[in-house]
């Protein structure tokens, strides 16, 4: 799932999408210590989504102590 699909998702779909993917990362290492995982690339890209959905999750926290609602706008350095 694309960043942009994730910040768009509301935080209890952000939470269940989380859950479901803990848990799918428990049964997939349990799936590779019992050597029936078929495909070790999907434990990497689980916990790659994992790590998404808790970069967004933080984002909205951080963003929530700003009091603001929209994500920090980018400040240039000026040369």
């Amino acid at each position: 799932m694309k960043m942009s699909d994730l910040r768009q998702m509301t935080t209890d779909e952000l939470q269940q999408e989380l859950t479901n993917n803990r848990k799918e990362w428990y049964n997939l290492r349990h799936q590779g210590v019992i050597e029936q995982l078929e495909n070790p690339a999907q434990l990497k890209k689980n916990r790659r989504a994992i790590a998404q959905i808790l970069t967004v999750l933080r984002e909205r926290e951080m963003n929530e102590q700003r009091g603001q609602s929209a994500p920090a706008e980018k400040v240039e350095a000026k040369p």
